[in-house]
């Protein structure tokens, strides 16, 4: 099972039309950090994110964060979406429903903090989210199945639990702080259930 979702994870590279390297590069960016980089040695704050308005109160790393923290739960709900709609395994069917229930959630919560901080709040996936969960449409059967809860459910979650671990250390804002904190046991659920059943499916 191991040589086929090796096998499966080549072809959806190459669907990706030769941007995995470039979605392996940036998806701590826009699924995880997505801060902006600082001289070594500097302690100087970053400076305040502005929305169209420019009355955003957050430093550009919590802006980033939750702009993050938004498309991420937006792709976790159009991939799963997606599942519920090409999948015949009631494992997926049930790991994606909770996806979907939970990360709806998610967004809407994040996307409230993003509007009371002056933010206009992304209202779904990045770039190359889209282009990922594009790639998934052309699998099926097993093949799509696999990749699903690979990608999905593992890999995006590793990134996501790691974001979120930064921000509730780290997060100038209290309340960004404090939204990070209160999402990571479900975070982690979800990766430790991800990792469940992709174990089960390399069986």
């Amino acid at each position: 099972m191991n040589t086929r979702l090796t096998a499966i994870a080549f072809a959806f590279s190459a669907t990706l039309g030769g941007l995995s390297v470039q979605a392996q590069t940036t998806q701590g960016a826009q699924l995880a950090a997505g801060t902006q980089a600082t001289q070594p040695g500097t302690t100087q704050q970053a400076a305040p994110a502005t929305s169209p308005q420019g009355q955003s109160q957050l430093t550009q790393e919590d802006a980033n964060f939750l702009e993050n923290a938004i498309q991420g739960s937006h792709a976790e709900v159009e991939g799963s979406q997606l599942a519920l709609e090409k999948t015949s395994s009631q494992d997926v069917k049930d790991f994606a429903q909770m996806m979907i229930k939970d990360h709806q959630m998610m967004a809407k919560e994040a996307s409230g903090l993003a509007q009371e901080k002056g933010m206009t709040p992304p209202d779904g996936p990045s770039a190359m989210q889209v282009t990922e969960i594009t790639a998934l449409k052309a699998l099926s059967g097993g093949a799509f199945d696999a990749m699903y809860v690979n990608r999905i459910g593992v890999a995006s979650h590793e990134a996501t639990v790691n974001m979120f671990e930064k921000a509730s250390k780290g997060a100038q804002d209290p309340d960004v702080k404090a939204l990070a904190t209160k999402a990571l046991p479900k975070l982690k659920e979800h990766l430790e259930m991800a990792r469940a059943l992709n174990e089960k499916q390399e069986k």
